[in-house]
């Protein structure tokens, strides 16, 4: 009896985290569109260090969140300002068997440092609009090579 009642309370916090997983990216969601972005957080083995997540486009600002986490902050954020995309590619190798098949990987090098983000390519076209539509004033480039 006292082994169901653990396993009872086992699944009763693991449906817990799975709600709150949902709550908290409803609640990023409330305030505007989100699209789903992974960000290359690792790059000492080729193809691998993918974390999946979604992102926000704020003003000057993108706010990419992890998918599996409870944090209500983003883990990364882009900014506009100094925001350059370097080159476009698509998944190579293992990165194939993990991403769908009609992501782009795009290079981006900003003054923090390179970071390496994966996206729909429906969404890259919305990515790269922000980017150039900086404020009057403001410095975007755009150095995309194919």
């Amino acid at each position: 009896m006292l082994v169901l009642r653990w396993i009872g309370i086992g699944v009763l916090v693991f449906l817990l985290a799975v709600g709150a997983l949902f709550l908290r990216r409803a609640l990023v969601a409330r305030s505007g569109g989100i699209i789903r972005l992974s960000v290359r957080v690792s790059t000492m083995l080729d193809g691998r260090g993918w974390s999946p997540g979604f992102a926000r486009f704020a003003e000057t600002e993108l706010r990419w969140y992890r998918m599996f986490s409870l944090s209500f902050g983003p883990k990364r954020v882009l900014t506009r300002r100094g925001l350059a995309v370097e080159r476009r590619r698509l998944p190579e190798g293992q990165e194939r068997l993990i991403m769908p098949a009609d992501w782009v990987i795009l290079r981006c090098v900003s003054h923090q440092a390179p970071v390496e983000i994966a996206m729909a390519k429906s969404t890259v076209t919305g990515f790269l609009s922000w980017l150039e539509s900086a404020p009057p004033g403001a410095v975007s480039h755009l150095m995309l090579r194919d």
